[in-house]
């Protein structure tokens, strides 16, 4: 570990003060740092003080990303950083923080990455597709989630789900949840999915608030594809959104299909928080945790 980005959230990490502090650390620790924001800020990057530099240059040539912000800061930065298999390393600064390692009280801990004392730990992503008349009109990577799900106005739609050439059902809600592993603890257990382990490798495909008593979710291998289409024509609107992403607008007779990407998200990890202790802290407040 020689060469750290340092991409601060600006809404959450305020004056980057977070990321300065780690800055003095590694640098005191004799590692290497660059300033890379995930996306640009109102009033530019100029107003922090320090040189922001683009990420897609920087990630060439360093060994990590150091994230600050919450998760959905690591969600924005998941996809650059699979694809060129550089690991990262979660600050949270926002509320619950599943997939970040550190609380900002935790900062002295990073000094432990130049001597090595680290753990890699490897999560499945998800590639997505709409295919609408043969060809394919959107494509997306997710670390979370492919959610599908009815507009603003819209009371309830119907969504066939296959797995293969094997037919799961006719949901009917609010839409469908496809999850990985790290997105179960996401919007998917919000519509009453279940916890997996965050490393394992499988679908958890979860229904929105469904119309029918005994509906549940699916747990399937992630070795096949999951189709999604609309069941039904309808006036009504149904939106595609990746990653809590800018949502995408189905048509009558599209297809999301949904497969297991070969890109994975490394995420690094300095404490020795299990999921479980993570879950009962930040869902629990602890209740029931003697330490």
């Amino acid at each position: 570990m020689k060469r750290v980005i340092l991409c601060p959230n600006p809404y959450r990490d305020k004056g980057l003060a977070a990321a300065k502090e780690a800055n003095t650390i590694l640098r005191g620790a004799g590692l290497e740092t660059v300033y890379c924001l995930p996306f640009k800020p109102e009033g530019g990057d100029g107003q922090f003080g320090v040189p922001c530099r683009p990420l897609h240059q920087e990630i060439r040539s360093s060994d990590l990303i150091i994230a600050f912000g919450g998760d959905g800061t690591i969600l924005h930065l998941a996809r650059t950083a699979s694809m060129r298999s550089t690991p990262v390393l979660g600050v949270n600064l926002g509320s619950l923080g599943f997939m970040s390692d550190l609380e900002a009280s935790e900062l002295g801990l990073l000094k432990n990455l130049a001597a090595g004392r680290y753990r890699r730990e490897k999560r499945m992503m998800l590639d997505v597709a709409v295919i609408r008349e043969g060809r394919t009109v959107y494509t997306g990577g997710a670390l979370n989630d492919a959610v599908i799900t009815k507009g603003a106005m819209a009371r309830v739609i119907r969504l066939q789900v296959t797995a293969g050439t094997e037919q799961l059902g006719l949901f009917s809600g609010d839409g469908v949840v496809v999850a990985t592993p790290t997105g179960s603890t996401g919007y998917s257990l919000s519509a009453g999915g279940p916890i997996v382990e965050p490393t394992a490798q499988n679908f958890v495909i979860s229904p929105i608030c469904a119309h029918t008593v005994f509906t549940k979710s699916f747990v399937l291998s992630a070795t096949g594809t999951v189709t999604v289409i609309p069941a039904e024509p309808s006036r009504k609107q149904v939106y595609l959104s990746v990653d809590g992403g800018k949502a995408f607008s189905l048509r009558q007779g599209d297809k999301v299909r949904i497969c297991r990407s070969r890109y994975e998200t490394e995420l690094l990890r300095l404490t020795d928080k299990s999921i479980y202790e993570i879950l009962r802290t930040k869902m629990t407040g602890g209740i029931g945790h003697e330490k």
